[in-house]
């Protein structure tokens, strides 16, 4: 190609006007986006060490042009000297932060700074927002033939855009280029060559540069060298890119010099056809380039968030269905950091547990607290029988469904499994068949600790409460005030605890010396009436030996005997605590606030009165992130907390559900497809678990839920119309292998009652018919035609324990349209009324008794929560799963049962209080044939019998 000739002078490049044009179209490219998504936001990010006056000058000029187009600026201004360790680390937190979209580091970082280490600084930089384009990852790419950069460095692409904007062909041209730095030579080298010109490129060594530039049809200089270029050299119509910054002497001007390109301009500029001046050229291209950069950098992020899917696990389905530690050994899982990449979780935001399971920080939370809640499911059941209505198994298949088949976010919210089940008759709470959270041996066990963590907190609580009791006993007023609060180098100060418990005292004073000797007793002595203690300790077994124990034998107690008792760990108000806090803040406080014990006075004993409410909270502080794992198909379940449904409220953690729905959220502008789905468990039948989660877990949390699905098989319902006893080892009667219409509609009526419950919360009700193998076609037509005469909003046959989420396409479809429009929730009584009255409302409303009796022990028990001001708090029913009354002999829907209640606890740092109904027991027991008989490692150290 030849260029052409010039008919008088040459064009200017008016880079000033081409820059304008380049920042008018990113500040409409970011409104336009805006005007659908608010919360867009391009964001510069400049990471300066020192305050060099001319790296100064170019970053206000990068800020002041960026404000005036909308781009977000950060000045990471570090002090002069600042060590390469923390300028490493300035840029780490800058990668790691997901609203900047693009950073720069401004060189030079001072002379300290060696030449490795600045290279080994800007190479930190993650390529994503490298919009300088210096990194080795774009410079690597630019190079490459095959392969584009994510960014072009910004004065080679200025240069580039003011050649492209003369329309002269580039294909076939000679160009060459002066300079060979990495800034500017070496890369528009590659520009060129990608855009198929025939390049030389000349440098200091370069011997003839004349000769070469005078065969150029395209000249790009920028050697650093004022004026190098002669218009003599230049072939006529020669299109000349002056990318040379350069000060020469000048008297005329102010400041005593010029600024001139590498070209000679006045010679030049008769002989070339365009020509860029200096200044007012590339210059301003750079700047232009680098906010074009920024916006492209925040729209790539932009798409690359929204465009996160869960990438799911392809399952092998057998027809012959094997055992779940089978199906779950066959399945290799994710790992857990992929897994919290596809959800959207940020790697600071994970905590790894091995390679399979991870804790979530809660930070989370107010990283995505602008986003609109998706979903919320809570998933329900029909009264358990000893048959199994699959619900865990449920949840599963349905979040596999949504997540892996449908591609809406899907997120299962479940409870850690307690080892009193576990080795006892349940057996594990993983799901089933193809339907299951895995690895399930470690879902089932240990999990990250939070157990045990809560274990160690209960019994802590207990270990002080006794010992408090102990040494108030053997001391006077004055020893057991020298040792609450004893002199540390001469000097008596109380621990913030014991100011508030002052407070609570009314006692103002905040000098130890200061307290009267009626004060210091009021202050020391917390006089706890051992009748009115509440507190148990807990261990995770089933243990029915522990139920009711003397303490205090040994001789070193001098004869301070007491009955008491041991509870089970997930009975234990500081898991009931964990699953109900709302951030750690929170949980601090309700720890304190739990009471262990009346005074002798009647006035409460809390944790924060004995001192050990913060203690708590530290044992229990890493317990607080929900544990992040998976399904088969490998979409995301949070497993936290684990208060059982018969003796707490049986939920997992709100904290869990929060996270949940805010990842599967949406953004203002998003439409209506992008919305995902929770599915929260609730423990047992949807007259414990969801009766206790909308009355309780919803007030404490102040979520909303959308709909409950509520699980039910044939076998069971079967059960409940009079079906024959199960006995654990012995064969199954026929009613439930063959067909039977008449005892199966006559079981349909348990279902009727849970669905009318529910609409009684003002829920949305989706009826899961778990199908099994033995079920015939007109037994499930039976089941869903009851269920839809009984008010559910739909009733689907889902077989999700034999074809994985794909077994629960139906059901997951049935979910997304019922759950379109707003959920008309409600509670079912208000606080205020009397606990008796709240009692009664559950016993008449949801159990259908006829009435309530409290022993005499209840009663005194409702009066004095009452008088010391817990008489608002919820009720938390502690009764049989296995029947709506009190009694687990009487299934289906019994009538004209009065429900007794035997004694009335409270779990004021909870923020409940559960009256005990009939013969319910807080401590399991074992059975004759436990599940841990199974239980044991094989040869390769792996767990088996766990299923």
């Amino acid at each position: 190609m030849s260029a052409p000739a010039p008919a008088a002078a040459a064009k200017i490049l008016d880079g000033t006007e081409a820059a304008k044009s380049i920042r008018a179209s990113v500040s409409e490219r970011i409104a336009a986006r805006r005007a659908i998504f608010p919360r867009f936001a391009p964001h510069l990010a400049i990471l300066q060490v020192g305050s060099r006056p001319d790296s100064t000058v170019y970053i206000r000029m990068k800020l002041k042009a960026a404000a005036e187009i909308g781009i977000r600026t950060t000045h990471a201004h570090l002090a002069e000297g600042t060590s390469f360790e923390d300028i490493v680390n300035a840029v780490h937190r800058l990668n790691e932060d997901e609203t900047i979209s693009g950073i720069i580091v401004q060189l030079p970082l001072g002379d300290h700074i060696s030449v490795d280490e600045e290279r080994k600084i800007t190479e930190m930089v993650s390529p994503e927002k490298d919009v300088d384009g210096f990194h080795a990852y774009n410079i690597g790419h630019l190079n490459s033939r095959g392969a584009d950069p994510l960014f072009a460095p910004c004065t080679p692409a200025g240069a580039i855009h003011l050649l492209e904007s003369t329309g002269v062909p580039i294909s076939g041209a000679h160009a060459v280029v002066l300079g060979r730095s990495d800034i500017v030579g070496t890369p528009v080298v590659s520009m060129l060559r990608k855009r198929h010109a025939t390049i030389t490129q000349c440098h200091s060594q370069t011997v003839n540069v004349e000769q070469f530039i005078r065969s150029a049809d395209i000249l790009i200089a920028a050697i650093g060298q004022a004026e190098y270029v002669k218009g003599s050299w230049l072939k006529p119509g020669v299109i000349v890119i002056d990318v040379g910054m350069n000060y020469i002497p000048d008297s005329t001007k102010k400041s005593g010099q010029r600024l001139v390109g590498d070209v000679e301009y006045s010679s030049a500029s008769q002989v070339a056809s365009y020509i860029t001046p200096v200044p007012g050229g590339v210059g301003p291209m750079t700047v232009a380039k680098l906010m074009e950069n920024t916006l492209l950098s925040a729209e790539r992020m932009w798409e690359d968030a929204r465009a996160k899917k869960v990438k799911p696990l392809k399952l092998n389905i057998l027809e012959k269905v094997p055992s779940d530690i089978e199906i779950a050994r066959a399945q290799t899982p994710k790992p857990v950091t992929q897994l919290a990449e596809e959800i959207g979780l940020l790697p600071i935001e994970l905590e790894s547990y091995g390679k399979y399971k991870a804790k979530v920080e809660l930070s989370v939370l107010e990283r995505l607290a602008h986003r609109t809640n998706g979903k919320y499911i809570v998933i329900s059941g029909i009264t358990p029988t000893p048959l199994g209505e699959g619900k865990s198994t449920t949840t599963i298949g349905l979040a596999q469904a949504l997540g892996a088949h449908l591609g809406r976010p899907s997120f299962a919210c479940v409870r850690q499994p307690s080892q009193g089940p576990t080795f006892g008759i349940k057996g594990g709470a993983a799901g089933g068949g193809y339907s299951q959270v895995i690895p399930m041996d470690e879902f089932n066990l240990h999990l990250t600790g939070d157990i045990h963590a809560v274990s160690a907190a209960n019994n802590l609580l207990a270990a002080a409460l006794d010992a408090r009791m102990f040494h108030e006993a053997e001391q006077t007023n004055k020893a057991l005030y020298t040792r609450l609060v004893p002199a540390v180098k001469g000097v008596r100060t109380f621990a913030p605890l014991m100011l508030k418990r002052l407070e609570k005292l009314g006692i103002s004073k905040t000098n130890p010396d200061d307290l009267t000797p009626e004060e210091i007793a009021r202050f020391a002595r917390l006089d706890i009436d051992p009748e009115t203690i509440t507190w148990n300790r807990v261990v995770d077994v089933n243990d029915r030996f522990l139920r009711k124990i003397t303490i205090g034998r040994n001789p070193t107690e001098h004869g301070r005997e007491r009955d008491a008792g041991f509870d089970i760990s997930v009975a234990s108000e500081c898991m009931a605590v964990l699953a109900l806090s709302n951030d750690l803040a929170d949980m601090r406080k309700r720890l304190g606030a739990m009471v262990v014990a009346s005074s002798k006075q009647g006035d409460p004993i809390t944790a924060d009165d004995l001192g050990v409410g913060g203690a708590l909270a530290v044992l229990m502080k890493d317990a607080i992130k929900p544990n992040l794992m998976q399904t088969l198909e490998g979409t995301p379940v949070f497993v936290h907390a684990g208060p059982f449904a018969n003796i707490a409220h049986g939920n997992s953690s709100i904290l869990a559900d929060r996270v949940a729905l805010k990842l599967a959220g949406t953004e203002q502008g998003d439409s209506s497809d992008r919305v995902g789905y929770v599915l929260t468990e609730g423990g047992f039948g949807a007259d414990m678990g969801m009766e206790k989660f909308c009355n309780i877990k919803c007030r404490v949390s102040g979520l909303t839920p959308d709909a409950t699905v509520i699980v039910a098989t044939t076998r069971a319902l079967k059960m409940h119309g009079g079906g024959p006893d199960v006995t654990p080892g012995k064969p199954l009667h026929a009613t439930y292998t063959k067909e039977d219409l008449v005892t199966l509609k006559e079981g349909c009526k348990n279902l009727a009652k849970h669905i009318e419950n529910s609409r009684k919360f003002g829920l949305k009700v989706i009826v899961a018919v778990n199908k099994f193998a033995t079920d015939t076609d007109a037994e499930l037509e039976l089941v869903r035609e009851e269920a839809l005469a009984a008010g559910a909003d739909a009733a689907v046959i889902s077989n999700h324990w034999a074809e994985g989420g794909a077994g629960a396409l139906a059901l997951a479809k049935a979910v997304i349209a019922t759950c379109e429009g707003q959920s008309d929730f409600r509670f079912l009584y208000d606080l205020d009324t009397s606990i008796e009255d709240k009692i009664l409302s559950i016993s008449k409303n949801v159990y259908g008794a006829d009435g309530i009796e409290l022993s005499e022990n209840a009663q005194k028990q409702a009066d004095t929560y009452t008088k010391q001001g817990y008489g608002n708090l919820p009720i938390c029913m502690a009764k049989t799963q296995y029947s709506f009354s009190h009694d687990p002999k009487l299934k289906g829907v019994p009538t004209g049962f009065t429900i007794p209640v035997r004694e009335i606890r409270l779990s004021a740092g909870a923020g409940f209080l559960y009256p005990i109904l009939g013969d319910m027991q807080t401590m399991p027991g074992l059975g004759t044939r436990p599940g841990f008989w199974e239980v044991d490692l094989d040869s390769e150290g792996k767990v088996i019998g766990l299923f």
